[in-house]
């Protein structure tokens, strides 16, 4: 009933401003009476506002939704929590080993005889290939004839000048001799053990590239041993990140060949910076199991910071306008849920997260769908 006494005053106020109107337009010249009735009409306006506005309160109380036909966008909003963020550094590494040799010949000769085949273990100092030292060896037998004769006469003379007979000139001679042919012995038998390859350390046979009766020179491989109980990961980082980077920094390995994840740290991190490439070097110990090799492709994810409690967003959600970043969030007002810009304040972004450092707290209601083309206070429903 009020409702149509409301309506009724509203058409009388309509009807009396439309006949103001029309003689307005005819021509009516009475300025004062004009007035009067401007006058009358602005109160009865005052009237009717004050009307609606009743009605409108007592609508409301009585739970009648008079927004009913406003725009409302549906939007998926996610409750911002704390966690932990963390962001790295992610290089291609390789496996390579502490002790991973190739060895050559030390002179250049024949190939006599190979000790060893692929896959074999080998101790420190054995013997992997001999070469053909038959010059060396016939030098040697040579000496060592003249140094029996050598070292008799020694003793000869020895004996007769322990007896004062004899000159001290032919015994000094005789020492002399067997002396000087001892060196020349000492001499061969190092020149004959270049010809003999061997081991520096334990490990395993990788390759074997030589042949009996091959001719070998220095600096062709020949054997290849490799020791897979000291194994690391080394990788080349650029130089801004050189003061990240540090020793017992927590990383994380990754072998695509193998499919396979382990965890690590860093062990070393070179001080200096190569003027080429503009990197440095770090490397991170490896466990000596069978199944890497050296050289095997290696992801490396070095973590340089990481915090708990942090609020992490995805990134695609802050938006930068006016040289500010921003998110949306659904907060209630009143019945309402409306969409407030909140301006935040980004730290680190990796793998699509990123840590806000103040604009949100815990609680939140963050819109995370629908946000691209929201406006500050525009009613939401999720």
């Amino acid at each position: 009933m009020k409702n149509y006494y409301t309506m009724k005053t509203i058409n009388i106020f309509f009807i009396s401003l439309s006949v103001i109107l029309t003689l307005v337009s005819c021509g009516g010249n009475n300025i004062e009476a004009q007035k009067i009735k401007l006058e009358k009409l602005k109160a009865q306006q005052a009237e009717i506002a004050s009307q609606i506005k009743t009605i409108e309160e007592e609508l409301k109380s009585g739970g009648v939704d008079l927004n009913a036909n406003e725009k409302v966008k549906i939007v998926l909003v996610t409750p911002v929590k704390e966690s932990s963020f963390e962001h790295s550094i992610d290089v291609q590494g390789r496996v390579d080993a502490d002790e991973n040799v190739s060895y050559t010949a030390k002179v250049p000769s024949v190939v006599n005889r190979i000790n060893v085949k692929t896959g074999e273990h080998v101790s420190e100092g054995q013997v992997l290939a001999e070469l053909d030292a038959k010059p060396i060896k016939a030098q040697l037998d040579a000496l060592r004839k003249s140094y029996e004769l050598a070292n008799t006469m020694y003793e000869k003379q020895k004996s007769l000048w322990d007896q004062n007979i004899g000159s001290e000139m032919q015994y000094l001679q005789a020492k002399n001799t067997k002396e000087g042919l001892e060196k020349q012995m000492q001499t061969i038998k190092e020149n004959l053990d270049l010809y003999f390859i061997k081991s520096d350390f334990s490990g395993t046979v990788d390759e074997v590239a030589i042949k009996v009766g091959q001719s070998v020179s220095p600096g062709i491989p020949a054997i290849r041993v490799v020791n897979l109980d000291k194994l690391k990961v080394k990788a080349d980082i650029s130089e801004s990140y050189a003061s990240k980077v540090k020793i017992n920094d927590d990383a994380e390995l990754f072998f695509p060949d193998i499919n396979k994840s382990v965890k690590s740290k860093v062990t070393y991190s070179s001080k200096n910076i190569n003027q080429l490439t503009r990197t440095f070097n770090v490397e991170m110990q490896l466990s000596g199991e069978d199944i890497y090799r050296p050289n095997m492709v290696t992801v490396v994810r070095i973590i340089d910071y990481k915090k708990d409690n942090s609020v992490v967003v995805p990134v695609n959600t802050i938006q930068y306008i006016d040289g500010h970043n921003h998110i949306f969030v659904a907060v209630k007002e009143g019945a309402k849920m409306v969409a407030r810009k909140r301006n935040v304040t980004v730290g680190l972004i990796y793998n699509g997260s990123a840590e806000i450092l103040e604009g949100l707290k815990t609680g939140d209601l963050m819109i995370t769908t629908g946000y691209q083309d929201l406006n500050d206070g525009e009613l939401v429903k999720f």
